[in-house]
């Protein structure tokens, strides 16, 4: 039963069938789940506008602003705890997904990796990728503002941009005047980039919705291995904030960060690995119970 489909759950037990309960959202986020009749009976949802930038009781260091009305444990240590003491099941921490169970492709799209021949031509650690994924989308104004923040920074950016990113426009070229003759080859914007290419490397980000704002809050607050848009898509804080990330020492630090929770990523899933052993874990555990309920039927 996927992430969100938790009726599943109970329809299973009604028919007294094994279940699996898969959450694709990190542990921090489903705590937060947990915690709203707790903020309820005391009162804090639903919160005003003037809290937005609150700590939530509890939830340190999640904001108000940060709620939603890839789990490791070498992440989330102090989330996990907690979860596994307010469940009644066993959790089994088993991600990054995506490294565990590859698919060869997601993309609705159709791959285009012309963009390789560009990225060889320019400096290393010097691109920046940009991607607001396969689901948001901005109004004409705020592609105005991402397209001038990236032309200001004056560093090199390879920009994925869906056809239906703009919602609205029927526009053949989305780019304000100027900005192509501006950027020049120091840009490269295509349909289509894998994203799968881009680990291990510091983060800004702009959440829009579900457990966005939490995962924003721990990369920049808590894992401190990016930055986050604080006040939206505005081209001077844009420039700014890619300058703070791909110019002196903060950035030097978030890439050397980032690195390291990789090679953590990658030594979670190995032989003995803690999401290794957790997968193990949770095969036994259904083997298990599998093997119950057969002889439970038997016996009727």
């Amino acid at each position: 039963m996927m992430d969100s489909c938790t009726f599943a759950e109970a329809v299973a037990c009604n028919l007294k069938l094994p279940s699996i309960m898969l959450r694709t959202s990190s542990a921090t986020n489903l705590l937060s789940y947990y915690a709203y009749p707790r903020l309820q009976e005391e009162g804090y949802i639903p919160f005003q506008d003037s809290m937005n930038l609150e700590l939530v009781p509890g939830l340190h260091p999640l904001r108000f602003k940060d709620l939603s009305i890839s789990n490791m444990d070498c992440l989330e240590q102090s989330s996990l705890a907690q979860l596994q003491q307010q469940c009644e099941v066993p959790v089994f921490l088993i991600g990054p997904m995506h490294k565990i169970a590859p698919a060869s492709s997601s993309s609705l799209l159709e791959e285009d990796t012309s963009c390789m021949t560009w990225l060889d031509k320019q400096t290393h650690n010097s691109v920046i990728y940009v991607s607001l994924g396969s689901v948001v989308s901005v109004d004409e104004k705020e592609l105005t503002e991402m397209a001038w923040g990236l032309a200001n920074s004056k560093q090199p950016f390879l920009w994925v941009l869906r056809p239906d990113l703009v919602h609205g426009s029927e526009s053949s070229d989305l780019f304000p005047y100027g900005f192509k003759e501006t950027v020049g080859d120091r840009g490269c914007i295509v349909k289509w980039a894998s994203s799968k290419k881009s680990e291990g490397v510091p983060m800004i980000c702009r959440p829009s919705f579900g457990d966005q704002g939490i995962n924003t809050r721990y990369v920049s607050h808590v894992w401190k291995v990016g930055l986050e848009l604080e006040n939206g898509l505005e081209r001077g804080e844009i420039e700014r904030t890619i300058k703070r990330l791909m110019v002196g020492k903060e950035g030097e630090e978030m890439r050397r960060k980032a690195l390291d929770f990789k090679a953590k990523a990658q030594l979670c899933i190995r032989e003995g690995g803690s999401s290794y052993n957790s997968l193990n874990e949770l095969t036994k555990a259904h083997l298990l119970s599998l093997i119950l309920s057969n002889y439970s039927l038997a016996f009727q």
